[in-house]
């Protein structure tokens, strides 16, 4: 193998490649080579991942469904399973903590490494770059790129580029040489608008950004923004590997196909999105102080309403109790319609550091080794596989399982 020139380059970017998707065709090998889709089946449904197959008819994350099942009407669509998604990242990030404990998630499926401390014992940046690419596809029958470079910019960038199922290195000191050519759009942080302003001052490329005077992005972007720009486009970036970094909050919502006023409806939608946002705090290992609901109505105005609890928490029973308190306090409860519903648990801390007052009655670990042994359950044969009582459609008990997917969409987020 021709050696890599690698030296310097400590910083690797490993993102999974249609990491929905990809998941969705392990486990159903019958759609391999076939185009498919990861997504709610509603009308205002999005997008969450694509194989590439359905990539190359233009299908995109984050696209409306409607127009994704347009241009790839051979696609397979597949409702998610997050709770799946979410057992998969543990044992890639597992992987990636194996190899150094310099991980920064960034998602579920990418994440910055610093292997600096790790060459002596692994070897060069680039073996390990490919040694974590054979564990993944050993272990999870996934595929991974991986980027390695001086910096995270230039490590996310040289992942980006190498997709799918690829490793590339972008050598220290040749970023310039690099970048030169890319779109400005390729700059962390250069939107629309932003392209749009640049495009006016006739900078159109990389390289046109790094070539102009300081004062002139100033001038029109400000300060901070032009000196970001004028960074990245020399191929600086100064940001360690953060591996304390914690999720801030984690949470899912709901909007409904059609604009729903019945509260016992939105109440049994709080209690769905209580029981996915609490997965969600189980399988980080931890526990929420505050929770919070939001509320659309059909008129796209939004309210959110908070409460913090006593004590930090991650059972469902607690969650949903307070979610439909906020709901009935908030005054909409059976007077708006309402578009969309999200559950939202914030101030997170470890799990472990949390001790529970129980008060007579309460059934304390117990409860809470059901709910664990729920999840795993539902990590192995998808979300609904075991429900409460209220969350079984109407009819669905004399087995005619409705699909409650078909009605809705959402997504359960962590940031």
């Amino acid at each position: 193998m021709r050696p890599v020139a690698d030296s310097g380059c400590h910083i690797l970017h490993v993102d999974m490649d249609a990491f929905y998707a990809s998941v969705e065709v392990r486990d159903r090998p019958d759609l391999a080579g076939r185009p498919v889709i990861v997504g709610g089946l509603s009308g205002r449904s999005v997008v969450l991942s694509a194989t590439y197959q359905a990539r190359a008819f233009g299908v995109r994350s984050a696209m409306p469904m409607s127009r994704a099942r347009r241009l790839c009407p051979q696609a397979t669509i597949i409702p998610p399973r997050h709770a799946a998604y979410g057992a998969v990242s543990r044992e890639v990030m597992a992987i990636f903590r194996a190899v150094t404990p310099f991980v920064e998630p960034i998602s579920l499926d990418e994440a910055f490494l610093d292997v600096s401390g790790a060459i002596r014992l692994l070897g060069s940046p680039a073996t390990i770059g490919r040694r974590i690419r054979a564990q993944v596809a050993e272990q999870q029958q996934i595929t991974c790129s991986v980027g390695i470079a001086e910096n995270k910019f230039l490590a996310k960038l040289a992942s980006v580029r190498c997709k799918p199922d690829g490793l590339l290195v972008i050598p220290a000191g040749t970023a310039v040489e690099f970048l030169r050519p890319l779109p400005v759009s390729a700059l962390w942080g250069v939107g629309e608008k932003t392209r749009q302003t640049l495009a006016r001052l006739g900078l159109r490329t990389v390289g046109d950004i790094a070539a102009a005077p300081l004062g002139v992005l100033e001038r029109d972007l400000g300060k901070a923004a032009a000196a970001h720009l004028h960074a990245l486009a020399d191929g600086r970036d100064a940001r360690p590997v953060e591996s304390s970094v914690r999720e801030k909050s984690v949470g899912a919502e709901q909007t409904f196909e059609v604009d729903i006023s019945d509260a016992a409806t939105v109440r049994r939608e709080l209690l769905r999105l209580s029981r996915r946002t609490t997965r969600a705090l189980r399988s980080g290992s931890l526990a929420a102080r505050t929770i919070t609901i939001k509320l659309r109505k059909s008129d796209f105005t939004t309210i959110t309403r908070s409460r913090t609890l006593p004590a930090a928490t991650s059972e469902t029973q607690q969650i949903y109790a307070t979610a439909c308190a906020l709901y009935a306090a908030s005054g909409l409860s059976g007077q708006a319609r309402l578009r969309l519903v999200g559950v939202r648990a914030v101030g997170l801390v470890p799990a472990a550091t949390t001790a529970t007052q129980l008060t007579l009655g309460e059934r304390g670990a117990a409860w809470r080794d059901a709910e664990s042994a729920l999840d795993r359950i539902s990590g192995r044969f998808g979300p609904d596989a075991v429900r409460p009582a209220a969350l079984i459609e109407t009819g669905e008990a004399g087995g005619n399982s409705a699909d409650v997917g078909r009605r809705r969409h959402g997504q359960a987020s962590q940031d």
